[in-house]
């Protein structure tokens, strides 16, 4: 197979990433034709202990990092104000972080594959990771409403919502408490459990809020089978109980920092 059939697949997807990594369409576009050209010219070899796609990206970060271009980042205008608020958004984090966080989230990779990428070792991705959550959550502190009828676990996830900065606005253990609580104080993000105290669903009262309210919703739930149905648009942002502490604090990263609501 040539090296373009390997490849191609690939190429929409690191374009993205060369778009949100510097903040501009033509210079991440730049940035992938150098790629490309290296490759093809020899200059450049795909590491045959790595997938074409991680090595892909890879070959990407050598030229990105070698040329200095962290240091040429720039905000452009894609004429979508949501993208435009992300890019202003991920121009804050360090380069590294930014990397880091964009590898993991947006592209989907596992810390194992993004240590790959970036030559360096797992412990040291989870810690840029953790800083650029740490810098999004403080830049997107907003207030948190937690649908959950379980009193410890609401605590849980109280304690971590405030952790990470955030307010906790109010605790609702059924579809009636969780209507009522968002018409006293609207959350900029929704925590909900699918199965409530009366035998209510929060997945019901999740589709009442959103028809008055554009907010990010993470679910973290018992029951996901409940959700992965495929005869509904499922959500995005999708936590299984019993959750990883890391893992709540990664979603709300990512919910809050990529719902287009959100504004830079």
């Amino acid at each position: 197979m040539s090296l373009l059939a390997r490849l191609a697949p690939h190429l929409p997807y690191v374009r993205r990433f060369a778009r949100a990594l510097t903040g501009d369409q033509a210079t991440g576009d730049h940035y992938v034709r150098v790629a490309l050209e290296a490759l093809a010219a020899g200059e450049r070899q795909l590491p045959a202990d790595m997938t074409p796609r991680v090595a892909l990206y890879h070959i990407f970060h050598a030229i990105w990092s070698s040329s200095g271009a962290q240091l040429e980042d720039h905000e452009g205008v894609s004429g979508n104000a949501a993208e435009d608020n992300a890019s202003r958004r991920l121009l804050k984090i360090s380069p590294a972080s930014r990397q880091a966080f964009l590898l993991t989230s947006l592209e989907g990779f596992t810390p194992s594959e993004t240590a790959q990428i970036l030559d360096i070792d797992i412990s040291a991705v989870e810690r840029l990771v953790g800083q650029a959550q740490t810098d999004i959550d403080a830049e997107l502190a907003t207030d948190v409403l937690i649908i959950e009828d379980e009193a410890i676990i609401a605590a849980d996830i109280e304690s971590l919502v405030r952790e990470l900065g955030h307010r906790v606005t109010g605790t609702a253990a059924t579809h009636t408490e969780a209507v009522e609580a968002v018409r006293q104080k609207r959350p900029g993000l929704v925590l909900a459990d699918i199965q409530l105290a009366d035998g209510s669903s929060g997945i019901d009262a999740v589709k009442e809020i959103l028809q008055s309210l554009d907010v990010p919703v993470i679910f973290i739930t018992a029951f996901p089978e409940r959700l992965l149905t495929g005869e509904r648009p499922e959500p995005t942002f999708l936590i299984t109980k019993p959750f990883q502490p890391e893992t709540v604090k990664a979603a709300i990263s990512q919910a809050l920092f990529f719902h287009p609501s959100q504004r830079g």
